[in-house]
């Protein structure tokens, strides 16, 4: 039996471009260590930031893997997030800045989104590599297994008529996302990229069941993208 997944799903990948590094080349370096005034400060268009990363220092301080983990604490990081959105608000600046500040928000807003999300900050590290999750059309998983446990997950969606119904799966589904993670922290630190790739493969599967069932509303269809 064979998983298919949509096009913006990681897997089967190839470099982004000719000048790509190779599936092998290790991710840029973590930035240098700041002095407190400066990581508390938001970033600016004139020192802009090499990664997602360098964005939040204090939450994220080792930079992406391999020099830093994988799992994320995710509370921590929307509190930072808050206040550098905070600081970087368009009315807080001058009439001549607001541009300059504006772009400051989306980037910060694109980062905190990007980091958040374990599926995201997995294609997102594999990017920063040289791989474009995004570029196949379609990527296959042979795991018979795999494929069972989504379709009965969409059984259960679909069959539930009330949101306690769902509690058990979505107590499993959470500990596969969190197995996922760390594997995905192995692999990335070890900079095993295939084994990163297959495992992202795997996680766009519990992230769409997370989704559904978060989603889920009482005579509303479920769906699991498959």
């Amino acid at each position: 039996m064979t998983c298919r997944l949509l096009h913006h799903s990681p897997g089967c990948c190839r470099p982004a471009d000719s000048n790509s590094k190779g599936p092998h080349s290790s991710i840029p370096p973590s930035p240098e260590v700041k002095t407190k005034a400066e990581s508390t400060a938001p970033p600016t268009t004139s020192s802009a930031p090499r990664t997602h990363y360098d964005i939040f220092p204090e939450t994220l301080p080792q930079g992406p893997p391999p020099h830093g983990h994988f799992p994320v604490d995710v509370r921590a990081l929307r509190r930072e997030f808050l206040r550098l959105q905070a600081q970087a608000h368009p009315d807080l600046h001058p009439a001549k800045d607001k541009v300059r500040a504006q772009s400051m928000s989306a980037l910060i807003n694109t980062a905190f989104k990007t980091l958040s999300n374990p599926l995201l900050r997995a294609q997102y590290l594999l990017g920063l590599r040289g791989i474009n999750p995004g570029e196949d059309e379609q990527a296959r998983v042979d795991d018979p297994a795999l494929l069972m446990t989504v379709m009965e997950a969409h059984e259960q969606i679909q069959e539930a008529k009330m949101e306690a119904d769902l509690k058990s799966l979505n107590e499993e589904n959470e500990e596969r996302i969190k197995v996922s993670e760390n594997i995905l922290e192995k692999a990335f630190k070890e900079d095993a990229i295939q084994a990163a790739v297959e495992e992202s493969v795997r996680l766009r599967y519990w992230v769409n069941i997370r989704d559904s069932i978060h989603n889920w509303e009482p005579g509303k269809p479920g769906t699991v993208q498959h």
